[in-house]
């Protein structure tokens, strides 16, 4: 079993600045994608941005140049530095991993979701 355990996310004020992190912890052989969904009240949850074991990256457009997200396979973390925050960039921030297990197989892996809140 895989564990993603998010941290980060809080009140900010427009403008401002949060640092998302999510780690995974379990039994597995290694981590593939990795990436940051969204979800505001009464909307989908939508992709933010995602970043492939070898560092690439891609990002939804209305967030490009303002989010970077990147990922530390060594401690099998991934993070989110959102600066120039916009109110509606308020959502809850969900975590997602792509794990093989040890027999190869691939699942998906959502962590528990944390609140990012941006006021005017």
């Amino acid at each position: 079993q895989v564990q993603l355990v998010e941290s980060g996310g809080g009140l900010v004020q427009a403008g401002g600045s949060l640092r998302l992190s999510c780690a995974a912890s379990g039994n597995f052989f290694s981590i593939n994608d990795m990436g940051w969904y969204r979800q505001a009240p009464g909307k989908q949850r939508e992709l933010v941005a995602t970043v492939t074991s070898g560092g690439s990256t891609n990002y939804l457009d209305s967030v490009k140049g303002r989010f970077t997200i990147s990922r530390d396979n060594a401690k099998k973390t991934v993070y989110m530095q959102m600066n120039s925050l916009k109110c509606e960039d308020t959502a809850i921030y969900y975590c997602k991993a792509k794990v093989r297990d040890v027999s190869f197989r691939l699942y998906e892996y959502w962590g528990q979701g944390t609140q990012v809140t941006v006021s005017s």
